[in-house]
């Protein structure tokens, strides 16, 4: 009994301890809130956040992830605010200017001010949700941000895996605020990965399903983990129910009983560069614009960074012009740069478009134009379906080439406004009865029912057709009969687009080599399972395996010109040699790894999820499950992109297929999912991996929309802190 009080004396300490950065009031206030709100934990451990308003609802949602991973969340606000540094040291000082070049602290705060009085509450409580976990629960030592402020939500408003300000060069920048020459700039390289090549979003009108619903495939292709799963519901009419990036308090790609949105990556050009022309008069920097000479607006920044043992600070006079920050230096030319900056109205759109009830409300929050590095597909319980292109889409003129850098010092340069929605590539209901986008162009977006490319300026879209965008015009025309079931099948089609005239191509360069050279005889068995098979991955397939490390093979000498879709065409003209060299290269190379040119590609292609670390270790000797589908560049729609690691043979996959989701919108909503690994980070949970099996076959489990299918499936139910 006295150790019993003890241990609650104990705890009533370290939570006393812990809480004592906040007022007596703010404890209480959190309290209240919590009284609020109940979470409800499936059998997967996902979170279902119910509250009485919509602010306790992002209260719980706030508090939910940080149990899920406090790690996640800390570290993508300390990226957002450019404080790398402060935890991680001087190799991420310049990634930490170039986030502070555009987010200023006291901006924000004045914007956060200024906000609409609901959208405050909303923040306010986000911070609170935050900071009441971290009283809770002292063991938690965060990195850098010991106590969240509401402000905060405004720097990292969009949910995109790679924000624009991401676009800005590393190197580039170090070499002009660093006063380096650009072959010196190394510590600007250790950045986190681009985002990777991926994500599907396909629509199905009531025409072409056998229900007569709309349905809605949410395939997201990030780096795993980087988004969690819940679902948020208040008495104030939220209820959404999918991917939320960690730190985040709206779905970014999910649904409601009403509507569902799928954001892909786009090709639109939202960034432009301007060449301005400066001059130095006395100590100030003038730059050239028409016929006047406008002062540089100057500020200087602060950057702090741990040396280990203390913290040190760097500090840098930081230059902008009208277009923007100034963020490199091409042949005597400085370079500015300018993007989408309207935090409040990012925040709103990703916010209100989760609370959206048909075609006409969702189009309302697309006229924010702020969602800017993506494209979205729609589909509504109405059965609307509609493709909207790029959210923010600069009116230029088309005399310029907006590809490259322009004279800034040229008024003609200027932007004159946004294109509407009307004005950029858009479907609503097409004839063909579906719509998708695979980070392709939209000029396949529907088959015959597609925008046409020469209706639109060409700025609208830089990028090109893909393998993938081929293989999901294969699966969904001519097909009337969809259902929730057909559509994952259709997500998880095993053909492989890009090796429709390699391979025939291969195979003619061997029938035509001469007898006497020896890649015939050495090759022939490679070349009988190559004429044979049928272009599909599985787990237990050799050509697969085969292809893929030979499709490797004659990209690698691409280097960083490699593109995910490198023409087929440059392949299939590839000289009959080059081409045999590369099988053999690559059945050397799968007999050095794997003992056998003939090992499965299961054997090679894996899921291994061993600790909670951002930065995934791997390791021959863990456990780890084989994975069929491949990486996106060959065309596959699901997508999983491995390599081997240092000291592995096997593959690993980092990116790709992260959440995957279908919906049916009838007069309820049905829906099936499954996330990478599983929703917690911590590796002492039963839900780090229990979805890992389910991940690698696709199948998928059944989305526990309403309160009443929750019944059977509750593993816990709760108040925050309790």
């Amino acid at each position: 009994m006295q150790n019993k009080l003890y241990l609650k004396q104990l705890v009533l300490f370290l939570a006393a301890a812990s809480a004592s950065f906040a007022s007596q009031a703010e404890v209480t206030r959190w309290e209240q809130e919590a009284r609020n709100v109940t979470i409800v934990r499936d059998d997967f451990g996902i979170a279902h956040v119910y509250g009485k308003t919509d602010a306790d609802t992002v209260f719980g949602t706030m508090y939910a992830q940080a149990e899920d991973d406090f790690n996640r969340v800390e570290t993508n606000y300390i990226n957002a605010m450019g404080r790398l540094a402060e935890s991680e040291g001087e190799s991420k000082i310049y990634q930490d200017l170039r986030m502070k070049i555009f987010v200023d602290p006291d901006a924000m705060k004045k914007q956060y001010a200024a906000s609409p009085e609901w959208l405050k509450a909303i923040m306010n409580a986000f911070a609170d949700g935050l900071n009441y976990f971290l009283s809770k629960h002292p063991e938690v030592k965060p990195k850098v941000i010991k106590r969240f402020e509401p402000w905060m939500a405004l720097t990292f408003s969009e949910g995109s895996i790679g924000g624009d300000i991401e676009k800005v060069n590393l190197n580039q920048l170090q070499a002009f605020y660093g006063k380096v020459p650009l072959s010196q700039t190394t510590s600007a390289n250790a950045i986190q990965p681009a985002e990777p090549t991926g994500s599907n979003g396909i629509a199905i009108a009531p025409s072409n399903t056998a229900g007569h619903h709309a349905l809605l495939l949410i395939n997201p292709h990030t780096s795993f983990f980087f988004r969690s799963e819940l679902q948020m519901v208040s008495d104030a009419g939220l209820d959404a129910y999918g991917a939320v990036t960690w730190g985040q308090f709206f779905i970014y790609q999910g649904f409601n009983e009403r509507t569902g949105w799928m954001h892909t990556s786009s090709g639109v050009d939202a960034i432009d560069e301007y060449l301005e022309t400066v001059n130095k008069k006395g100590d100030r920097f003038y730059y050239k614009y028409g016929n006047e000479e406008r002062p540089l607006v100057t500020a200087e920044i602060a950057v702090p960074y741990s040396t280990g043992n203390a913290m040190a600070e760097r500090k840098f006079t930081v230059y902008r012009t009208q277009h923007g920050p100034i963020v490199a230096a091409v042949n005597g030319k400085w370079v500015s740069i300018r993007l989408m900056q309207e935090a409040v109205k990012a925040l709103t759109q990703s916010y209100t478009r989760t609370k959206s009830r048909d075609y006409k409300s969702f189009r309302q929050t697309m006229e924010l134009h702020t969602n800017s590095s993506n494209n979205t597909i729609f589909a509504d319980a109405d059965g609307d379906i509609a493709y909207f292109h790029g959210n923010f889409i600069p009116k230029r003129d088309t005399s310029f080439d907006w590809t490259k850098p322009v004279d800034g010092s040229n008024p003609a340069t200027d932007w004159h406004g946004l294109l509407s929605v009307d004005e950029t590539p858009h479907l609503l209901n097409p004839k063909s009865g579906w719509l998708y986008n695979a980070n392709n162009w939209p000029w396949s977006a529907a088959g015959p029912s597609s925008p046409k490319k020469e209706d639109y300026p060409p700025y609208v879209e830089s990028g090109g057709e893909s393998a993938r965008g081929l293989h999901a015009i294969r699966v969904l025309e001519n097909k009337k009969d969809f259902t929730l079931d057909s559509l994952i099948a259709a997500a998880y089609d095993s053909y492989l687009t890009w090796f429709e005239k390699p391979i025939p191509a291969l195979i003619k360069a061997w029938d035509e080599t001469p007898s006497i050279n020896p890649l015939r005889a050495k090759l022939a068995e490679q070349i009988a399972l190559l004429r044979a098979w049928d272009l599909r991955w599985s787990m237990t397939s050799v050509p697969t395996s085969l292809a893929v490390f030979w499709g490797e093979e004659l990209r690698r000498p691409l280097g960083s010109r490699r593109t995910p879709f490198t023409s087929v065409g440059d392949i299939s003209s590839m000289p009959a040699e080059q081409l045999l060299r590369s099988l053999a290269a690559a059945s050397d190379k799968l007999q050095t790894d794997f003992g056998s040119w003939k090992t499965p590609w299961g054997e090679i292609n894996r899921f291994q999820r061993l600790t909670g670390d951002i930065v995934q270790p791997f390791n021959d000797s863990g456990a780890s499950i084989p994975v069929g589908f491949t990486s996106s560049i060959w065309g596959s729609l699901a997508s999983f992109g491995a390599r081997a690691y240092p000291g592995t043979k096997k593959w690993y996959g980092t990116s790709g297929n992260s959440f995957v989701a279908v919906v049916e919108f009838g007069k309820t909503v049905r829906a099936k999912a499954v996330t990478a690994g599983g929703e917690s980070g911590s590796p002492a949970s039963p839900h780090f991996n229990d979805q890992a099996q389910r991940y690698s076959t696709g199948a998928l489990r059944d989305v526990y929309f309403y309160r009443s299918q929750l019944r059977g499936h509750i593993e816990r139910e709760y108040h925050p802190g309790s």
